[in-house]
Protein backbone atom coordinates (compact mmCIF):
# COMPACT_ATOMS: atom_id res chain seq x y z
CA UNK A 1 0.00 0.00 0.00
CA UNK A 2 1.28 3.01 -1.00
CA UNK A 3 1.77 6.44 1.30
CA UNK A 4 0.14 9.51 0.39
CA UNK A 5 0.19 12.68 2.24
CA UNK A 6 -1.53 15.73 2.08
CA UNK A 7 0.89 18.87 3.17
CA UNK A 8 -0.18 22.41 3.84
CA UNK A 9 3.04 23.99 2.92
CA UNK A 10 4.13 26.97 4.41
CA UNK A 11 4.85 30.40 3.06
CA UNK A 12 8.21 30.53 2.39
CA UNK A 13 9.14 26.86 2.26
CA UNK A 14 10.92 24.72 -0.48
CA UNK A 15 9.07 21.69 -2.42
CA UNK A 16 12.08 19.77 -1.53
CA UNK A 17 13.99 17.99 1.06
CA UNK A 18 17.23 19.94 0.76
CA UNK A 19 17.25 23.71 1.88
CA UNK A 20 18.59 26.37 -0.59
CA UNK A 21 19.58 30.00 -0.47
CA UNK A 22 18.56 30.28 3.15
CA UNK A 23 15.01 28.44 2.61
CA UNK A 24 13.81 25.96 4.70
CA UNK A 25 12.35 22.71 3.17
CA UNK A 26 10.27 19.74 3.68
CA UNK A 27 13.25 17.95 5.40
CA UNK A 28 12.28 19.52 8.88
CA UNK A 29 8.56 18.25 9.29
CA UNK A 30 8.79 15.08 9.96
CA UNK A 31 7.60 13.23 6.87
CA UNK A 32 8.16 9.12 6.72
CA UNK A 33 11.19 8.09 5.05
CA UNK A 34 10.58 7.59 1.20
CA UNK A 35 8.47 9.82 0.15
CA UNK A 36 8.75 13.18 -2.43
CA UNK A 37 6.49 15.40 -3.28
CA UNK A 38 4.27 14.61 -6.35
CA UNK A 39 4.70 18.22 -7.77
CA UNK A 40 5.89 21.55 -6.43
CA UNK A 41 4.91 25.27 -4.96
CA UNK A 42 7.19 27.75 -5.36
CA UNK A 43 8.35 29.10 -1.95
CA UNK A 44 6.48 32.14 -1.97
CA UNK A 45 3.22 30.36 -2.54
CA UNK A 46 1.33 28.06 0.08
CA UNK A 47 -1.12 25.17 0.47
CA UNK A 48 -1.74 21.53 -0.69
CA UNK A 49 1.13 19.65 -1.77
CA UNK A 50 0.92 16.04 -2.32
CA UNK A 51 3.81 14.03 -1.19
CA UNK A 52 3.97 10.00 -1.63
CA UNK A 53 6.19 7.22 -2.25
CA UNK A 54 4.53 6.12 -5.45
CA UNK A 55 6.77 6.51 -8.49
CA UNK A 56 3.56 6.04 -10.82
CA UNK A 57 1.38 7.97 -8.34
CA UNK A 58 4.19 10.84 -9.16
CA UNK A 59 4.23 10.22 -12.86
CA UNK A 60 0.39 10.55 -13.33
CA UNK A 61 -0.04 13.38 -11.28
CA UNK A 62 2.49 15.04 -13.14
CA UNK A 63 1.03 13.85 -16.97
CA UNK A 64 -0.71 16.88 -18.86
CA UNK A 65 -1.79 13.84 -20.43
CA UNK A 66 -4.52 13.57 -17.35
CA UNK A 67 -5.40 17.02 -16.60
CA UNK A 68 -5.99 16.61 -13.40
CA UNK A 69 -7.69 19.50 -11.63
CA UNK A 70 -5.53 22.12 -9.35
CA UNK A 71 -7.73 24.65 -7.42
CA UNK A 72 -5.91 27.75 -6.07
CA UNK A 73 -7.53 31.08 -4.32
CA UNK A 74 -5.14 34.17 -5.08
CA UNK A 75 -5.21 37.33 -3.40
CA UNK A 76 -4.50 39.88 -6.75
CA UNK A 77 -3.25 43.75 -6.66
CA UNK A 78 -6.26 45.72 -7.49
CA UNK A 79 -10.08 44.89 -7.70
CA UNK A 80 -10.83 42.16 -10.21
CA UNK A 81 -13.06 42.70 -12.97
CA UNK A 82 -15.50 40.40 -14.50
CA UNK A 83 -13.77 41.07 -17.78
CA UNK A 84 -10.29 39.69 -16.67
CA UNK A 85 -12.18 36.64 -14.87
CA UNK A 86 -13.50 35.77 -18.53
CA UNK A 87 -10.10 36.44 -20.03
CA UNK A 88 -8.66 33.93 -17.36
CA UNK A 89 -11.31 31.47 -18.05
CA UNK A 90 -10.88 31.28 -22.20
CA UNK A 91 -7.04 31.65 -21.56
CA UNK A 92 -4.43 33.63 -21.85
CA UNK A 93 -0.76 34.23 -23.31
CA UNK A 94 2.06 34.00 -21.10
CA UNK A 95 5.85 34.22 -22.24
CA UNK A 96 4.09 32.72 -25.63
CA UNK A 97 2.02 29.88 -24.36
CA UNK A 98 -1.56 29.83 -24.16
CA UNK A 99 -3.00 28.25 -21.43
CA UNK A 100 -5.84 26.13 -21.22
CA UNK A 101 -9.03 27.16 -20.60
CA UNK A 102 -9.88 27.29 -16.68
CA UNK A 103 -12.50 27.85 -14.22
CA UNK A 104 -12.14 31.45 -12.79
CA UNK A 105 -14.25 33.61 -10.87
CA UNK A 106 -14.20 36.25 -8.31
CA UNK A 107 -13.96 34.97 -4.62
CA UNK A 108 -13.58 36.49 -1.14
CA UNK A 109 -11.22 36.06 1.30
CA UNK A 110 -12.15 32.75 3.13
CA UNK A 111 -12.71 33.08 7.06
CA UNK A 112 -10.82 30.11 7.68
CA UNK A 113 -7.72 31.58 6.07
CA UNK A 114 -4.59 31.74 8.17
CA UNK A 115 -2.27 35.03 8.55
CA UNK A 116 0.60 34.72 6.31
CA UNK A 117 4.00 35.38 7.91
CA UNK A 118 5.36 38.02 6.17
CA UNK A 119 2.16 39.60 5.79
CA UNK A 120 1.13 40.62 2.23
CA UNK A 121 2.16 44.50 1.95
CA UNK A 122 -0.81 47.02 2.42
CA UNK A 123 -1.19 49.93 0.36
CA UNK A 124 -4.34 52.05 1.39
CA UNK A 125 -5.09 54.02 -2.12
CA UNK A 126 -5.10 50.27 -3.51
CA UNK A 127 -7.10 47.50 -2.89
CA UNK A 128 -6.23 43.58 -2.96
CA UNK A 129 -9.45 41.25 -4.20
CA UNK A 130 -9.38 37.58 -4.68
CA UNK A 131 -10.01 35.09 -7.29
CA UNK A 132 -10.30 31.29 -7.93
CA UNK A 133 -8.74 29.12 -10.69
CA UNK A 134 -9.35 25.70 -11.16
CA UNK A 135 -6.09 24.55 -13.89
CA UNK A 136 -5.60 21.17 -15.99
CA UNK A 137 -1.95 22.17 -16.37
CA UNK A 138 0.59 23.58 -14.49
CA UNK A 139 3.30 25.86 -16.12
CA UNK A 140 6.19 27.26 -13.94
CA UNK A 141 4.28 30.17 -11.93
CA UNK A 142 1.30 29.80 -14.19
CA UNK A 143 -1.43 31.72 -11.74
CA UNK A 144 1.30 34.68 -11.04
CA UNK A 145 1.79 35.05 -14.93
CA UNK A 146 -1.85 34.72 -15.87
CA UNK A 147 -3.60 37.15 -13.50
CA UNK A 148 -0.27 39.62 -14.25
CA UNK A 149 -1.12 39.00 -18.09
CA UNK A 150 -4.90 40.34 -17.33
CA UNK A 151 -3.21 43.40 -15.15
CA UNK A 152 -3.96 42.04 -11.72
CA UNK A 153 -0.50 40.57 -9.94
CA UNK A 154 -0.89 38.16 -7.66
CA UNK A 155 -0.09 38.96 -4.04
CA UNK A 156 -0.76 36.18 -2.36
CA UNK A 157 -1.15 32.22 -3.58
CA UNK A 158 -2.76 29.10 -1.72
CA UNK A 159 -3.53 25.67 -3.64
CA UNK A 160 -6.77 24.85 -2.17
CA UNK A 161 -7.27 21.07 -3.74
CA UNK A 162 -5.61 18.55 -5.68
CA UNK A 163 -7.78 16.53 -8.12
CA UNK A 164 -10.42 15.71 -4.78
CA UNK A 165 -8.50 16.36 -1.62
CA UNK A 166 -8.72 19.81 -0.51
CA UNK A 167 -6.84 21.17 2.55
CA UNK A 168 -10.03 21.12 5.00
CA UNK A 169 -8.83 22.57 8.49
CA UNK A 170 -4.65 21.67 8.09
CA UNK A 171 -3.16 24.40 9.12
CA UNK A 172 0.63 25.88 7.69
CA UNK A 173 3.09 22.42 8.40
CA UNK A 174 0.50 20.14 9.08
CA UNK A 175 0.33 17.13 7.36
CA UNK A 176 -1.94 13.99 7.23
CA UNK A 177 -1.97 10.66 5.55
CA UNK A 178 -4.82 9.91 3.05
CA UNK A 179 -6.57 7.17 1.43
CA UNK A 180 -9.59 8.74 -0.94
CA UNK A 181 -8.44 8.29 -4.47
CA UNK A 182 -6.97 11.73 -6.21
CA UNK A 183 -7.56 11.58 -9.59
CA UNK A 184 -11.33 10.89 -9.70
Amino acid sequence: MSTVILFNKPYGVLSQFTPEAGHPALDTFGFPAGVYAAGRLDHDSEGALLLTDNGKLIKKLLDPEFEHPRTYLAQVDGQITEDAIRQLAKGVTIKGYHTKPCKAEIATEPDWLWPRNPPVRFRANIPTSWVQLTLIEGKNRQVRHMTAAVGFPTLRLIRIKIGNIDLGDLQPGQWRQITTPILG
